[in-house]
């Protein structure tokens, strides 16, 4: 099964949806996308096959988005593309793309909604959060 996840390792939220990934018994196509940015085409594919706007996808947190002026609402979709070309950082991580569809997967545990394969035991988050049981099931949230 091709799972790609546009990752970046010094992103907890991005370690913790690769390690769900591998939960489920996948080793999927690893991208780190601060080393190999996506094209300006494959990111705006991305982000439509999403169902998300440009917007939905930039990162503000630890990025130039506040120097560049990007919270400007009259910054057009094609100048926000720009920036995050220029910029990778801006790309919000970490994507993951499944024969199930594409997703931002923030927090990292949406991405049990397009992974086709079932965990296969229990999972903790880095900060010891459970998020699969031993059975291999989502565990309950309080």
């Amino acid at each position: 099964m091709d799972v790609i996840i546009y990752h970046n390792p010094d992103c907890g939220t991005s370690r913790n949806a690769l390690g769900l990934i591998r939960n489920a018994g996948v080793e999927p196509h690893i991208i780190e996308y601060l080393k190999t940015p996506p094209t300006r085409l494959l990111l705006r594919q991305l982000i439509h096959r999403m169902g998300v706007s440009v917007r939905d996808v930039v990162r503000e947190k630890g990025t130039p988005f506040q120097e560049l002026g990007l919270g400007d609402p009259a910054i057009t979709d094609d100048q926000m593309l720009d920036a995050m070309m220029a910029h990778p950082i801006l790309i919000n991580r970490p994507i993951v793309v499944t024969p199930l569809g594409v997703k931002l997967c923030r927090p990292s545990e949406t991405v049990l909604d397009i992974l086709p394969a079932p965990q296969l035991g229990e999972f903790r988050k880095e900060d010891g959060e459970i998020v699969i049981d031993a059975a291999g099931r989502r565990a309950a949230t309080a």
